[in-house]
C-alpha cells in the first residue's frame, strides 16, 4: 500500500476516534452488563437493591467513585472504565396480567440480544421466572436476587448445593418466625394473629412460608386465619373484623390491591389507612414496611440482596468461577426493626432489654 493510502486511513481511524464513534461497544477489557428490575424505579424495595449493588460495584471498582452510582441510578446506564452497565424495568407491580409479563420479557429478550451482555442480573421473582428461562443453558452467566423462599420453583436451578446451569445467586429464606418473635418481646401478650396479604406472587410467597412455619409448630404464636385478596375494600373489611378476635397481624405484603374502579392503590396510602385504624401491633420482615409505619420486623434485607449478588457476579468475572457449581446462598438477615412512632401511638414502651437493633423514626410517610 503506497504511503498516502496508509496516512489516509489512520487518519480515518483518528477521526473516528475522536468523534466517539464505537461508544458504549464492548471492548475487550469492559464487560457488559444487564440488569433487569422486576419492579419500578419508585418501589421501596428496588431502590434499598439498587443501593446494595451500587454499593457492591464501587466497593469491587465497576464503579470508580459514588458518581458513577448516581449516573446510574439516575440514567439507567452508566460506561466506566471496567463495565457498561444496563439497566430494564420490568414494572410487574403494575404491570400484573401474565400477558403483560410476557410482552415485556419478550421486548427484554430483544433488548438483551441487542447488547449482547457479559452477565445478566435478574431482580426478583418476576423478572427470574420471565427472563431467566430465556437464557438457561446458554453461555451467559446468570445471578438473580430477591426470589423468595427457593430459588430451585423456578427451574432454574437444580439444587441449592448444586444448581447444575448457568445460573446461580441471592434468594430470600424469610425471617417469618424471626420476626414474630420480636413482636413477642416487644408485646409479650401476643397470642393468636391472622397473616394480612394481598394475593400478588410475592405475597403468596410469604403467607404460604408462614402457614408452613405454622403447620410445622415452630412459629411462637398461633396462626388463626390468613386474608389473601386483590381486592382493598375486602382487605380493609377483613383486618377491621380480624382485629378483634385476634392479638396482631403478621403484614405479608400489600403493593397489589385494586379499588373499587380497578385501580391500584399505592403501598404508601394502603399503609397509612393501616395505620389510621388498626389498633392491634404487627410484624412484618421487610424494611421498607416499617419505614411505612408498620410496627416491627426482622429485615430480609433488600440492601444484602443487591449486595450479594455483586460479589457473586465478581467471582464469576475475575476468578472464573462456574455458576453450575456455585451454590445460591441467603444473606444473613437485616437489623431487628421497630418504628418508634408505631410503638408510640400503640401505648407500647420501648426498652434497651427488648434487642432492638434499629429504631426507625418515621411517621410512615417514606
Amino acid at each position: 500500500m503506497k504511503v498516502w493510502k496508509v496516512l489516509s486511513v489512520l487518519s480515518l481511524v483518528l477521526v473516528l476516534a475522536s468523534s466517539g464513534y464505537g461508544a458504549g461497544r464492548k471492548t475487550p477489557d469492559k464487560k457488559k452488563i444487564l440488569v433487569v428490575d422486576s419492579y419500578h424505579r419508585e418501589y421501596s424495595w428496588s431502590q434499598e437493591t439498587n443501593k446494595g449493588f451500587c454499593a457492591a460495584m464501587l466497593k469491587y471498582r465497576y464503579f470508580e467513585n459514588l458518581q458513577r452510582g448516581a449516573e446510574y441510578t439516575k440514567n439507567d446506564y452508566v460506561e466506566t472504565s471496567k463495565v457498561i452497565v444496563k439497566k430494564i424495568w420490568m414494572d410487574t407491580k403494575r404491570k400484573k396480567s401474565k400477558a403483560q409479563k410476557e410482552e415485556v420479557s419478550v421486548q427484554i429478550y430483544k433488548t438483551a440480544n441487542e447488547f449482547q451482555p457479559d452477565l445478566i442480573f435478574l431482580g426478583d421473582d418476576n423478572a427470574a421466572r420471565y427472563i431467566g428461562g430465556k437464557f438457561l443453558d446458554t453461555k451467559m452467566p446468570i445471578i438473580f436476587w430477591g426470589v423468595n423462599n427457593t430459588p430451585v420453583k423456578y427451574g432454574l436451578v437444580d439444587s441449592i448445593k448444586r444448581p447444575g446451569h448457568n445460573v446461580t445467586g441471592v434468594y430470600q429464606s424469610g425471617y417469618y418466625a424471626e420476626s414474630l418473635r420480636l413482636l413477642k418481646v416487644i408485646v409479650p401478650g401476643v397470642q393468636t394473629i391472622a397473616v394480612l396479604s394481598d394475593n400478588t406472587p410475592t405475597g403468596r410467597s410469604h403467607y404460604k412460608a408462614i402457614e408452613y412455619l405454622a403447620r410445622k409448630g415452630v412459629l411462637p404464636v398461633t396462626l388463626v386465619e390468613t386474608v389473601a385478596t386483590d381486592s382493598y375494600e375486602e382487605w380493609k373489611r377483613r383486618a377491621l373484623e380480624l382485629q378483634k378476635s385476634v392479638d396482631a397481624f403478621f403484614v405479608a405484603h400489600y403493593a397489589g390491591f385494586k379499588d373499587s374502579s380497578g385501580k391500584y392503590v399505592p403501598g404508601r396510602e394502603v399503609a397509612a389507612w393501616y395505620r389510621a385504624h388498626i389498633r392491634i401491633p404487627e410484624a412484618v420482615e421487610l424494611r421498607h414496611f416499617v419505614n411505612q409505619g408498620m410496627l416491627c420486623g426482622a429485615d430480609d434485607s433488600a440492601y444484602n440482596q443487591g449486595y450479594e449478588a455483586v460479589v457473586i457476579a465478581h467471582d464469576i468475572l475475575t476468578k472464573g468461577a462456574n455458576p453450575a457449581t456455585y451454590p445460591p446462598r441467603a444473606p444473613k438477615r437485616g437489623a431487628l426493626m421497630v418504628n418508634t412512632q408505631r410503638a408510640k401511638d400503640l401505648g407500647i414502651v420501648l426498652t434497651k432489654k427488648m434487642g432492638i437493633e434499629e429504631y426507625i423514626e418515621t411517621n410512615g410517610q417514606r
